[in-house]
């Protein structure tokens, strides 16, 4: 596509509208909601979420995650505690996170901190991985560089002989977070770019509040 094409795409976002009276008073109860009928149109993937976090030298990176669970505490994923997002969140718990549902001209913004889950928490999701998912976590030293293809094969291989028939336990190395929400952002696309963005935040004494946004 040619820069000139790039400049002259448009898109009209025709579906729907938000208002103050169509949001729940709890965000992860609206979320809950969206995700429903994110769910209930079919949309690829619509537990994929963008995580934004930082490093220790103030570098921001993001990449797609899975959320695995939404609660009243916030969004939860499992990850390996040696990669980049966990060693970024162990000294920097900062974190942000986008849901993007373009199909319903939707997206979500959260952002917040990331808070540890117990060792327990983590052992209950990863029994409920398939066996090849476990046979994964085990054999891939998430964010090292690696010599080849090859040689995650050959590990998974490794591991699954180690492993036999008995069942596979949490590694030390594996657990999640939970992203606690200071703020969480819905926005709906409108007409002529004048999107509907509606924020809940805390006011003094940790209350919910509802806000509309400029688009």
């Amino acid at each position: 596509m040619k820069e000139s094409d790039l400049e002259n795409e448009r898109k009209n976002y025709l579906r729907s509208s938000l208002s103050r009276t169509d949001l729940l008073p709890d965000p992860i109860a609206q979320f809950h909601l969206w995700l429903d009928e994110a769910f209930a149109a079919q949309l690829l993937e619509p537990t994929a979420m963008i995580l934004a976090t930082v490093s220790s030298q103030g570098k921001p990176l993001t990449r797609t995650v899975l959320l695995k669970g939404v609660d009243p505490r916030g969004f939860i994923f499992f990850t390996n505690l040696e990669s980049r997002k966990a060693e970024h969140l162990k000294k920097n718990a900062a974190a942000a996170l986008s849901f993007s549902w373009l199909a319903l001209e939707r997206q979500v913004v959260v952002t917040g901190h990331a808070i540890p889950l117990s060792s327990k928490e983590a052992e209950r999701y990863f029994a409920s991985r398939p066996r090849e998912s476990q046979l994964s976590a085990w054999s891939s030293p998430q964010s090292r560089v690696i010599p080849s293809r090859a040689f995650l094969e050959q590990q998974w291989k490794v591991n699954k002989n180690k492993f036999g028939e008995d069942k596979i336990p949490l590694p030390p190395f594996w657990g999640g977070f939970c992203i606690a929400p200071d703020t969480v952002e819905f926005w709906q696309g409108g007409r002529y770019r004048l999107h509907d963005r509606l924020q809940y935040c805390k006011d003094v004494r940790n209350n919910w509040v509802i806000e509309r946004l400029a688009p």
